[in-house]
């Protein structure tokens, strides 16, 4: 069975950059994943369960495993000397990494959610975290700008997520292929438990905050009720954690569909582009999924601020398809 280290060395053909530094990469993820994994164990024997009463620059309340687990993201990744830059969802701005003395050395650049689903924290519902990580634009020899943070999710050389539940997973892509490695708590090495992850051809489940149903545009109600419909292979069946690492790790494996569209009360929709949906998508396609805003694919879209938000459907091919369908005609229906 291969750690995480050693599928790493066994593929180092299959990615374009250095093997080191992805070990490094990785090394940083890992230990701070662990350390995150140990504190939501025993959450509730804790202080880090419940709310900071800081409000984020989301406009969400901030709880306190979100404060935790961004502060060990950031301290792990500027312990490794791999990484030159940071957004996280929980900052307003991006963090330089050692921007004096590794100027010219490192060239990653990571956005995170350190902490996704947080609002499950406190009733013991799987959470996780989502990263994804790009090569700088800008000079070696000059400090970072924003430009470098907010690229096309087309140009991500890594993304994955962490999801604390039954088990601690740790799912990656580097473009080729998805794989899953499964923490070993006893010894605190991660394992190859999921290769060559892929939505299967049967699609079971779709997932939408239904509860929202009446502020949804009508091409999405209208695929609520295409899944319903008692055909061929349907109904499906809905399913909802309220947790987007969490959802859509259920639907990469057993078939389905993944929607947070816009409603008449979030127009941009809610889930941020660079630190969820880019990463995920990639995710979703090197699944052999799709993933789109309802019009078009998410991994085209130009970020035009750090905490930009978007309509997000990712997962099966065919459902994404159809649902694409749905939108349409409802939008040439109101020409």
């Amino acid at each position: 069975m291969y750690t995480l280290g050693e599928f790493i060395i066994e593929n180092r053909d299959r990615f374009t950059y250095s093997t080191e530094s992805l070990l490094r990469l990785f090394s940083s993820i890992k230990l701070a994943a662990k350390a995150i994994n140990k504190e939501v164990n025993k959450a509730g024997l804790t202080e880090k369960i419940g709310s900071t009463g800081i409000t984020n620059v989301q406009g969400e309340n901030q709880q306190k495993l979100d404060n935790f687990a961004h502060k060990v993201f950031i301290e792990s990744f500027k312990s490794r000397n791999v990484v030159c830059g940071i957004a996280s969802e929980e900052s307003k701005d991006f963090i330089l990494i050692g921007e004096n003395e590794n100027i010219g050395q490192n060239k990653y650049i990571v956005l995170i959610d350190p902490l996704d689903g947080s609002s499950n924290i406190d009733v013991n519902v799987s959470i996780g975290t989502i990263f994804s990580v790009y090569i700088r634009k800008s000079s070696m020899q000059i400090d970072l700008s924003i430009e470098d943070f907010l690229q096309k999710g087309n140009q991500q050389i890594l993304s994955g997520y962490i999801i604390y539940g039954s088990s601690t997973i740790l799912v990656y892509t580097t473009g080729n292929g998805v794989h899953g490695f499964t923490l070993d708590p006893s010894v605190g090495t991660f394992y190859l438990s999921h290769p060559n992850l892929h939505f299967p051809k049967i699609e079971k489940i779709y997932s939408i905050n239904e509860g929202n149903y009446e502020r949804f545009p009508k091409g999405i109600k209208n695929f609520i009720k295409y899944c319903q419909e008692k055909k061929e292979s349907r109904p499906y069946t809905a399913r909802y954690i309220g947790s987007l690492v969490g959802d859509f790790h259920r639907n990469m494996i057993q078939g389905g569909i993944y929607i947070y569209p816009q409603t008449a009360h979030s127009p941009n929709g809610k889930l941020r582009l660079l630190y969820e949906c880019n990463p995920i998508a990639f995710l979703t396609e090197q699944a052999g999924g799709k993933a789109s805003d309802g019009k078009k694919r998410i991994l085209d879209i130009e970020p035009l601020y750090l905490h930009q938000r978007t309509p997000f459907i990712c997962g099966s091919f065919s459902m994404v398809s159809k649902l694409e369908e749905f939108i349409k005609i409802e939008t040439n229906n109101n020409k």
